[in-house]
């Protein structure tokens, strides 16, 4: 970054908020806050943060992610991802800072055969869809300086996702039932965030021109696209000595002997066109990016550890 811009992290206890952190530590100035540091949902929070901290630059990954729980806990959906970022993106205008919000697949209906471009109509099935929705709209009715990343099946070498699920399922049974008819891109939070770097640089630097040339919402995901059965399937040809010996046999399954209480995309694949037009760039596939993350767990495995015992 040119001139060691102010930057704010959200969220920044979470995956995609860690893997943020080590991209942007080291240049900047950085503000990076978990939860407990700000609650989306608490409105006086978000101004006061905002006018106290001065940002340049507001990367928000905080969000309510908890799928399922939304379909009975709406009112919290709601304020975390619809309200929350209304007032950011209000606080961001004010500050004249440059607002970069995450979004989601669930946005879409499933029901289209192509990838999904971000001009297509949106129809969420569940309500932490329509709450990300609600939160994308928001901003775009603010407007201002900001950026909309529409992204899928999110997981990282830190946190809780799909992939530490798998490898402690896989860990501790013989045979896993996947399902095997929903279709998306697996991405990589460590991809995720050094796309947003690379892009937050070039708009620092004015290498996109002016806000009205590059604000909006664009789709960025890896490259490639699979099923959670096909995706289970990869992490255990991979993961090797991570698994302790176990190979679990993976069965697909429809999606109807799995049933859940919010409704899933069966077509969750996003174009991202528009981000490699407009910015140049252009994510991993799914299969190398999984590949790195597996690096890391397998590095991580293998470092001596540390029991805190005295030596002598």
């Amino acid at each position: 970054m040119s001139e060691s811009p102010r930057v704010l992290i959200l969220g920044a206890t979470g995956q995609l908020g860690m893997e943020l952190q080590r991209c942007f530590a080291g240049t900047a100035p950085l503000v990076a806050l978990g939860r407990e540091g700000l609650d989306l949902g608490v409105p006086a929070d978000i101004r006061d943060l905002v006018e106290r901290v001065r940002p340049d630059v507001i990367l928000n990954a905080a969000a309510y992610t908890a799928v399922d729980r939304a379909e009975s806990d709406k009112e919290r959906a709601f304020a975390v991802n619809g309200r929350g970022p209304r007032l950011l993106a209000e606080a961001a205008l004010r500050a004249n800072a440059l607002l970069v919000h995450y979004s989601t697949d669930y946005v879409f209906d499933g029901r289209k055969y192509e990838p999904w471009s971000e001009d297509d109509a949106t129809r969420p099935l569940n309500v932490y869809g329509a709450s990300k929705l609600e939160g994308e709209a928001a901003i775009r009715h603010v407007g201002g300086r900001y950026l909309i990343f529409r992204t899928s099946w999110v997981y990282g070498p830190q946190g809780q996702n799909f992939l530490s699920t798998m490898l402690r399922l896989g860990r501790e049974s013989h045979e896993l039932n996947l399902v095997s008819d929903q279709v998306g891109a697996p991405t990589t939070s460590m991809e995720l965030a050094r796309a947003t770097r690379t892009i937050v640089d070039g708009v620092l630097e004015g290498r996109y021109g002016s806000p009205a040339e590059w604000a909006g919402v664009y789709h960025m995901t890896c490259e490639g696209s699979t099923t959670w059965c096909g995706f289970a399937q990869a992490i255990f040809q991979r993961a090797g000595a991570l698994l302790e010996g176990h190979k679990p046999r993976v069965n697909p399954i429809p999606s109807r002997d799995y049933p859940t209480p919010a409704r899933r995309p069966e077509n969750s694949v996003l174009s991202n066109a528009r981000l490699h037009e407009r910015f140049g760039v252009q994510l991993a596939p799914w299969e190398s990016a999984l590949d790195e993350v597996m690096a890391v767990l397998q590095k991580r495995a293998a470092a001596p550890q540390i029991t805190g015992r005295d030596s002598g």
